[in-house]
């Protein structure tokens, strides 16, 4: 038996719940239907809010020849065919599922094509494909961000779901349990509701039944999708924003994700790019702290977790470090590097050795003269870096 989530699948416009900044009066795709005129594109956002049902309603609104692979199972051999069809055709929507997953040989098979107008791509991916996908296609594409699903919107698909499910007894309680547990996920929901219809012989769907099935909701932080870099994003900006109460809640998320490899890689990167020099016993600290976790392992590892990033978001900030290196990254790739000056070249007789002299500082140039008066790092005001400014004038005075 076919799942209900594959069965009331889109077919029209007026069946896509949600993307209202895409479908309705006047937006984007309803208006390139009703013009039977489509372009390659990229359809990208959380599992479950219709990337699918969107491809499957502008193949079925135009009537054009068309064809469904996935990036991951299908073969070279099948999008072989795909060219081959399309060619008999004149033209072929393409519509293929994780196409971030897409290999080089596929996107070099794909690509002329692409570009001709012989095939017109629609790619669905769960990853931000300004990160994930392979610039040539994306540039052939114009790419539409999918947004999350209200609570009202998953609501409004659970009731039209009801219509396929004969005498259902669920009340609007139940529709708010489902839909809190399937985090926004349509079709989680859907299949959610199909399963709690058909375990119980009353056809009744309550919150005591729905909860034997999934007690815990779904949570958007799947190593792979946009949800999880969004937490991640989150995790960083409110540790950088010194809120401690964000700090934890977004740790909690995470940790609820079981992912603590990218928690240790993040904390790692806000140790030094966040705090650097106002803090720097923070990167030792999160060692320690990473060391620990992994050592008792969760669920115990919150705690040492938690005492890090807490210290982390209340932690005095300077990102001084990051702002010269990238400064002096950017003046070398402008190619303003110059010549390093021969006192300070490999077994020069001019150089002046520091340790020599009183303060053991000695006045001499070390940047090249093309830059010699350039200033890259610019200090924050910070206890650790006042003082190792203060040290570093009275060296030179």
């Amino acid at each position: 038996m076919e799942l209900l989530a594959n069965v009331m699948r889109p077919k029209k416009i007026d069946d896509i719940i949600g993307q209202k900044h895409l479908f309705g009066e006047d937006k984007i795709i309803t208006n390139l239907i009703k013009n039977k005129k489509i372009f390659s594109m990229i359809l990208y956002g959380r599992p479950g809010i219709g990337k699918t049902s969107i491809a499957n309603v502008i193949v079925e609104e135009l009537k054009m020849p068309h064809k469904f692979l996935n990036a991951t199972i299908n073969k070279v051999m099948d999008f072989n065919i795909a060219i081959e069809e399309a060619k008999m055709y004149g033209e072929m929507i393409l519509v293929i599922d994780e196409i971030h997953r897409m290999n080089k040989d596929k996107q070099d098979i794909l690509l002329p094509y692409i570009e001709s107008g012989l095939i017109i791509l629609i790619g669905l991916t769960t990853s931000n494909p300004y990160h994930k996908i392979n610039p040539a296609i994306r540039s052939r594409c114009q790419i539409f961000e999918l947004k999350d699903l209200s609570d009202d919107e998953v609501i409004e698909g659970l009731k039209r779901a009801t219509k396929y499910l004969p005498d259902i007894k669920i009340d609007e309680k139940t529709y708010k349990t489902i839909t809190y547990l399937s985090g926004g996920d349509l079709r989680n929901a859907i299949n959610l509701l199909e399963i709690s219809y058909y375990s119980n012989s009353e056809k009744r769907v309550n919150d005591e039944i729905v909860k034997k099935i999934n007690s815990k909701p779904i949570i958007a932080a799947d190593k792979d999708e946009d949800g999880h870099y969004d937490l991640l994003s989150a995790f960083q900006k409110s540790i950088r924003g010194s809120d401690p109460d964000a700090a934890i809640y977004y740790l909690g998320r995470l940790l609820e994700a079981g992912d603590l490899d990218s928690i240790y890689r993040r904390m790692s990167v806000i140790a030094y790019e966040d705090i650097g020099l106002a803090n720097p016993g923070m990167g030792p600290k999160v060692m320690a702290a990473i060391n620990a976790s992994e050592l008792v392992g969760l669920p115990e590892a919150r705690i040492p977790l938690s005492v890090v990033v807490l210290e982390l978001a209340l932690s005095p900030k300077s990102n001084s470090a990051i702002s010269a290196i990238d400064s002096a990254l950017n003046t070398i790739r402008k190619g303003n590097s110059g010549n390093v000056p021969n006192h300070i070249k490999t077994n020069s007789s001019d150089y002046k050795y520091p340790h020599e002299y009183p303060k053991y500082y000695v006045k001499q140039q070390y940047l090249p003269d093309k830059i010699k008066d350039i200033k890259f790092y610019n200090p924050k005001i910070n206890n650790y870096e006042n003082n190792l400014n203060k040290i570093n004038k009275e060296m030179r005075s």
